[in-house]
């Protein structure tokens, strides 16, 4: 069957990872209690906060308590719906200060460009929002990269190393799963995306595995479609 789109992951393949732990997180936990503090009223906060509260269980107004629950999980990389909407929300005023841009390796831009031309459409699903997601690709260090994708998806269309989640996607896209190819630097998620249908490539940045049930590649130019 014709591959019709493109469904990649972020950290460690669009992106270096350690531009998300190194500066993203840090920023994110440094000005997360202040912009909690000062905005747990407004619309785009509260439910995070109420989310929070609930699973955690103290009242929505114990600010010090969700403070402190949000900042351990941002130090265990959990991947909370809440959680990573408060962090999009902060690194929305992050790149709009101009405080960082963005990393994307540096042959992402111009391959997206030349698939985007070929008619392949190109799509994302991260663990982060789908805010922080067109933040990230909206003020990359390659420039705006938003006009060469379709759409985004996050959590909240399911765990990325589930098969569901994948069906999931393919069936908002429109496709079947076997017209679209995933790209992670994942095992996990790749097995899952394969499960549901989708072909995959394995991302490995920093040296090829030793084994994989994956096609592999070291950088974007090396992916076969």
């Amino acid at each position: 069957m014709t591959l019709r789109a493109i469904l990649t992951d972020i950290e460690g393949t669009t992106s270096s990872i350690h531009f998300v732990h190194q500066v993203l997180f840090p920023y994110s936990a440094n000005a997360l209690p202040e912009f909690i503090r000062e905005r747990a009223l407004s619309r785009d906060v509260k439910p995070s906060l109420d989310a929070v509260a609930a699973e955690i269980g103290v009242a929505s107004n114990d600010l010090t308590a969700i403070i402190d629950a949000l900042l351990g999980w941002i130090k265990l990389d959990r991947k909370h719906t809440a959680l990573k909407a408060l962090q999009g929300l902060i690194w929305q005023q992050g790149y709009s200060a101009g405080a960082f841009k963005a990393h994307v390796y540096p042959e992402v831009a111009a391959r997206l460009s030349q698939w985007s031309a070929s008619g392949l459409l190109l799509y994302v699903y991260s663990s982060g929002s789908i805010a922080a997601q067109k933040l990230f690709f909206a003020h990359s260090d390659a420039g705006n990269l938003m006009p060469y994708l379709q759409d985004y998806f996050d959590t909240t269309s399911g765990p990325k190393r589930e098969a569901n989640s994948y069906s999931n996607i393919a069936r908002a896209i429109g496709l079947v799963p076997s017209e679209i190819l995933f790209l992670s630097d994942i095992e996990a998620e790749l097995d899952a995306a394969r499960s549901a249908g989708m072909r995959t490539t394995l991302l490995a940045r920093e040296g090829a595995p030793s084994a994989s049930l994956h096609p592999i590649a070291t950088n974007f130019d090396e992916i076969r479609l």
